[in-house]
């Protein structure tokens, strides 16, 4: 299936040209992250996203969900290249809460090669995306600057390894480790399928949601949600499905969902 850009376009409220520019990615990275919602809600209720084109224009710009990071890039990944860019996908493995050696490879990011150098576009790594490209050659890059929400972010390197590091106010953080190979969309398929259904995968255990509105970030752990007002639990699915319509934009039955990190919610 053709992506419909003009269907994307509105999605994410972009309104503006689109020359092959640093600005441009940038403009459409931001845009992107502050419209859709990362999630994992399909996982929870049995079913394991689909990585095709036709589907992710469906769930994540018609149906107006939110995605993990499989479907984030791969939508992300397909703007770029109708538009000309020239891309590459890669899978890293997350180090946020455990080691390199202990982390399967089940994050999907991308790169793209600008007149001003090489830049990583991560828009689905959850609360720590940075909503900015940031440059491979290991310099500084900004995002959401003079807000509380600021983080700072680098690659660096070690050996063969590129590591993302992220200065958030809490500590500096190394998110994730690739050896930045090429990956082809066939790898995402047989990757996806571990993460949405082995019965270890994190994703299959826990209730993952973030979204950026304004300068603040809504993000939820299993019953745990943070954002400008404070932390909070959930009671119950219905609390979850109001959380889900007024803070992230979603209409969705959520009577099906099972948490295994959350065993009171029979």
């Amino acid at each position: 299936m053709t992506l419909d850009l003009d269907r994307y376009f509105e999605r994410i409220g972009w309104t503006e040209p689109v020359p092959p520019t640093f600005a441009t990615v940038s403009g459409l990275l931001r845009a992107h992250m502050m419209s859709i919602p990362f999630e994992n809600l399909d996982v929870l209720m049995g079913k394991s996203p689909s990585l095709e084109l036709d589907a992710l224009q469906a769930k994540l710009i018609d149906a107006r969900r939110g995605g993990y990071c499989y479907e984030h890039a791969t939508l992300f990944g397909a703007v770029l290249e109708r538009l000309g860019f020239a891309i590459a996908r890669h899978s890293a493995r997350v180090t946020v809460d455990s080691a390199k050696h202990a982390s399967p490879r089940t994050h999907m990011l991308l790169s793209v090669e600008l007149p001003e150098g090489g830049f990583v576009l991560d828009p689905g790594f959850g609360s720590l995306a940075p909503m900015v490209p940031v440059p491979v050659d290991g310099s500084e890059a900004i995002s959401r600057p003079d807000t509380r929400k600021q983080m700072t972010y680098w690659i660096d390197r070690d050996a063969g390894d590129w590591i993302l590091k992220v200065r958030t106010p809490d500590g500096e953080v190394n998110a994730w480790v690739t050896p930045m190979t090429t990956d082809y969309p066939i790898d995402f398929v047989m990757a996806n399928h571990f993460t949405s259904t082995h019965p270890r995968s994190l994703f299959t255990r826990n209730l993952m949601l973030r979204a950026f509105v304004d300068d603040d970030t809504v993000r939820v752990m299993n019953r745990d949600v943070t954002d400008a007002a404070g932390a909070r639990r959930l009671a119950d699915r219905a609390e979850l499905q109001t959380l889900l319509s007024d803070r992230f934009g979603i209409d969705l039955d959520v009577s099906g969902l099972r948490v295994a990190a959350i065993p009171e919610w029979p």
